[in-house]
C-alpha cells in the first residue's frame, strides 16, 4: 500500500513538473510579446513627437504669415514667405530629433560662432598648438 501511495505521489509530481515547464513556456511568450508590444508603442510615440514637431513649425509659419499680410498689407507674400520657413523649420526640427543633424554646440552658439563657418571652430590658440 506504501509502494502505491509512493507511485502515485511521483505520478502527481512528474505531471505537476510538465505542467509547469508548459507553463513556463508560455509564459516566455507573453513576456516576448509584450516586449515587442511595448516597442511598438515606443515607436508609435517618436512618430507622434516627430509629426506634432513638423505639423506645429508649418502652422506657426503661417500664422506669422498672415498675420504679417493683415498689419502690414503685404499679400500674400508674408504668409507664402514664412510657410516655406516654417516648413523648413519643421524639417530642420525633425531632422535633429531623429539624429540625422547635429544641433550646434551650446559655447558655439553663446559665441556666435556657427560650426559650417571657416575657421569658426578655432580660435588662436589652437592654430599655435597645430590642432
Amino acid at each position: 500500500m506504501a509502494d502505491d501511495q509512493k507511485g502515485s505521489l511521483e505520478d502527481r509530481l512528474k505531471r505537476l513538473d510538465a505542467e509547469l515547464a508548459e507553463k513556463r513556456k508560455s509564459d516566455g511568450a507573453e513576456e516576448a510579446a509584450e516586449a515587442r508590444a511595448a516597442a511598438s508603442r515606443s515607436g508609435y510615440a517618436v512618430a507622434m513627437k516627430l509629426s506634432s514637431e513638423f505639423v506645429a513649425a508649418v502652422i506657426v509659419g503661417a500664422l506669422l504669415g498672415y498675420l504679417l499680410d493683415h498689419f502690414a498689407g503685404t499679400g500674400p507674400w508674408g504668409m507664402i514667405v514664412f510657410l516655406l520657413l516654417g516648413f523648413g523649420a519643421g524639417v530642420l526640427n525633425v531632422m535633429r530629433a531623429a539624429g540625422m543633424v547635429a544641433s550646434p554646440h551650446p559655447v558655439d552658439r553663446l559665441a556666435g560662432r556657427e560650426p559650417g563657418k571657416a575657421g569658426s571652430g578655432r580660435d588662436e590658440t589652437d592654430k599655435k598648438d597645430g590642432v
